[in-house]
């Protein structure tokens, strides 16, 4: 039997739960990188992360202004997060380039029953700002949960802008006896 995730699914999940926990790396994506990726650029530069920085702190995003010297480490954490977690290019670069990247079916079903047992409604979890961190949007979201429901995970209904969601797991272990299987 092999693993339940690939290094990618189980790399996706860590991005989730670290955007998560770093809000200042959950802004930098949603608003720097996928920004960027949609408006066909090709690159992202510590300069863009140092200027995106400085405009959250302007912004009043930190409690007090930082050092120049935080200012840089903290858009040179972003790059590399962002690299690590496999939407730029690895090494140590001041310029890196985007590459392509897509949420994966396992990983988008992981959040979809993670906001829903988390008591997110039906609508609420496909609106939720979780999914713009793999640069989805609403339509892309239902795109991906129709797709989904072909797998078993769900039945979706939908109607106008109405969803409704039937939920084949009850609970994690159910779902991750989903996953386990394949």
């Amino acid at each position: 039997m092999g693993p339940f995730l690939t290094l990618t699914e189980f790399t996706q999940l860590l991005f989730l739960f670290t955007c998560r926990a770093n809000l200042i790396l959950a802004d930098f994506v949603r608003q720097v990188y996928w920004h960027r990726y949609s408006s066909g650029h090709e690159a992202i530069s510590n300069e863009d992360a140092r200027d995106f920085v400085i405009k959250a702190i302007q912004r009043g995003k930190t409690v007090k202004p930082w050092s120049e010297n935080m200012i840089e480490r903290v858009a040179g954490y972003l790059t590399r997060c962002c690299a690590d977690f496999g939407m730029l290019e690895p090494g140590i670069k001041k310029v890196r380039k985007m590459l392509p990247y897509r949420i994966e079916y396992k990983v988008a079903a992981f959040l979809a029953y993670d906001l829903h047992f988390s008591g997110a409604g039906d609508n609420a979890m496909i609106a939720h700002i979780d999914w713009e961190l793999f640069g989805m949007e609403r339509e892309d979201v239902l795109d991906e949960l129709k797709r989904l429901s072909f797998k078993g995970f769900f039945i979706i209904q939908t109607a106008g802008d109405v969803i409704r969601l039937g939920w084949n797991c009850k609970n994690w272990e159910e779902f991750t006896g989903v996953i386990a299987k394949g």
